[in-house]
This record gives structure tokens, sequence and C-alpha cells, in this order.
């Protein structure tokens, strides 16, 4: 099947990134997820602790301005410390944040280190107190655009604990007999690491790029509540766990992200691993039905769109309704995507039937 050209491209023109506290690299080279509400478009470069948004400007999107979540909430690791946000999703006046939740092992400089020592390093793995964060911000009009905020009227920010020494999240998890074997594996190496989000209301679904198993990727389910407290927690809703467990046929992809169609699920799926790949939209037909976890047949989650592979550039991490059509966001962009001298990039919009 031939992989479609684009049928237009959208530049997006974000500020320099020294002019922003706690951002250390260019945002635009690290974007790894998007959601629109309205007229403004959000992302995230996970190499932060917050939000960019855009609006509409002279045939692009800019008038860039960044949301530091550091502002809005407590974090364990402070306002500096990187979330690795790779999922974003709108619900109403509502902005859904997730962190990656994954572990991450220390990179050696080939040409810098000695073998041994460059050994030594890949043996430090770490966690990022932030990168456990879930939860969702209400949004309302400001500055020109939609801003999420700690509180608007009697919508308040809400997200699971966070601690310094563990997750939440990957304490319900550790005893899934599926799922737990992965908890402590690092990211890219087919480790537990969230790369999609999308809710209605307060039913959340969570897309793994890892672990994909037995070629399967994996879709956690929650039904989330406020506590008294104010934070989220997931309601038990299959048996005593507290999420269900869907395995769809990714023909060996994780998801990169998720975006609701409809009652169908499109599942923005690519490699696992830390290696490149190509990278397809897939539709899981009524997601919104399946109320048990299980395994998903092929018929339920049908091909929609392949992507166009480059090879070490251009890996496809966002995908969120344009109008009719939809809008793909890259990470690791080419430089033919790279606009101009100003941190600038084109994003690509193409038809999914």
């Amino acid at each position: 099947m031939p992989v479609p050209d684009p049928k237009d491209r959208l530049i997006l023109r974000f500020r320099h990134h020294k002019a922003i506290d706690h951002v250390d690299d260019p945002i635009h080279q690290d974007l790894s997820a998007a959601a629109r509400a309205g007229d403004s478009l959000f992302l995230s470069c996970d190499e932060t602790a917050g939000v960019d948004r855009l609006t509409e400007a002279d045939g692009h999107w800019g008038n860039h301005r960044h949301f530091a979540f550091g502002a809005l909430i407590d974090l364990p690791d402070g306002p500096g410390g990187e979330m690795d946000i790779e999922g974003l999703d709108c619900d109403g006046n509502w902005l859904w944040v997730v962190g990656s939740h994954s572990l991450k092992r220390g990179k050696p400089k080939v040409s810098g280190h000695a073998p041994d020592e460059a050994l030594r390093r890949m043996t430090d793995i770490k966690r990022d107190p932030n990168r456990a964060f879930l939860g969702r911000f209400p949004l309302t009009r400001r500055s020109g655009g939609m801003a999420p905020l700690a509180e608007v009227g009697e919508n308040r920010a809400a997200h699971f604990k966070l601690s310094k020494k563990h997750s939440k999240l990957k304490r319900w998890l550790r005893d899934d007999p599926i799922l737990g074997p992965f908890l402590d594996i690092p990211c890219k190496e087919n480790g537990l690491d969230i790369e999609g989000i999308a809710a209605r209301g307060l039913r959340v679904w969570l897309g793994l790029r890892g672990p994909v198993i037995g070629g399967m990727a994996v879709v956690i389910e929650l039904d989330c509540k406020i506590t008294g407290s104010g934070h989220l927690k997931p309601r038990r809703i299959d048996g005593k766990r507290r999420y269900r467990t869907h395995l769809l046929p990714t023909r060996g992809l994780g998801v990169r992200d998720l975006a609701f169609d409809g009652d169908d699920l499109l599942v923005l799926a690519g490699p696992a691993m830390a290696g490149d790949g190509p990278a397809h939209v897939l539709r899981w037909k009524d997601a919104v039905s399946a109320r048990k976890s299980g395994v998903h047949p092929p018929e339920a989650v049908v091909h929609a769109l392949d992507l166009p592979y480059r090879g070490k550039v251009d890996h496809p991490e966002g995908l969120v309704r344009w109008g009719e059509d939809w809008l793909v966001v890259y990470d690791s962009p080419a430089e033919r995507r790279l606009e101009g001298s100003g941190a600038a990039i084109a994003a690509e919009i193409f038809s999914i039937p």
C-alpha cells in the first residue's frame, strides 16, 4: 500500500528556549505530544515540566506561551525536574497530562569514556519523580487563548498523589501477571513507558510504548474519582484491580499517541525500542464499549494510515484532530522540517478514512 503524501504543512513557531525558565533545550526539537482546545494548540517537550500553547497567527501557529506546571501544583522534584510528558488530551475544558512513568538508563559517551567506564554508566538506572504525573488542569481563556490553571471556578486541578519514592500507578501494577515484570526495565528497552492519553470525563485510556507483549501493544484503562483530599484515584473496575488491560494487535509496534474519533480510538503506533522503524495509525473500533480486560481481535483494530518512514528523523509523536483531517507532530525533526533560522518546525496534515 503506497504511503500517502500529506495534504498540507503547518508551521509551528516557538519563542527561543533561553527566554523561558527551566527550559534548557529548544522546544521544537523535542515535541512529544499534542492536543487542541478550540483555537489553542497545546504541545509538550519531553525535557520540560510544562506545556506550550500556540494560536493561529498570520498563516502559521505561533504567539507562543509556556505554562510551567510547577507554578500550579507542587511537584516532588521541583518545577525544574523533567516530567517527560508524553501524552496530552483536551476533553471539554480540561487538559489531561501524563508523564512517561518510565525509568531511564545512563547514557555513556562512547567516544569520551573508556569501555569499562561506559559499561559502568549503563548500570545507572534512575527514576525522575515528576515522570509519575497523571492529572488534569481546568482551562480558561486568558492572554489570547486557552490556559491551564490551578482552579477555574469550581473546577480544580487534580492528579494522582505524587511521591519522591514511588509511583502510585506502578504500585497498582506491581502484582499484575502481565505488566508487573516490566516495571523495573528502563524505557525504550520494552519497560513500562506511557506515550499517549485519551479521556472522556473521568474515564482515561493510557497507551504504552512499552511493553509490547506477544507482538501486541497495551492500553490501560482507568475510571477515576476525585478523593476527599482533591486527588485523582482510579476505582476498582476489574475485580480488585483499579484498571483494565487491553492488548491490541499492532504488528509489534507500541503506542505513541491516542486520539478519539467519535467512539473509535485512533492509535498512533511506532517502534517500542530505541531503534527507528515505520509508524502507522490504527483504528480501534468502538473502543468506549470495551468494558472488559482482554486481547482484542484483528477485526477490532484495523489499519487506517501509513505514515512516511524517514529513518533516524521525523518520528511521529502527536496526533490531533484538525477539522476534518488530522495533524501529525514530529520529534527528531529533519533539517528540511525546520523553518528559517528561528525556532519553527513544520507539522503535517493527513486525511484518515
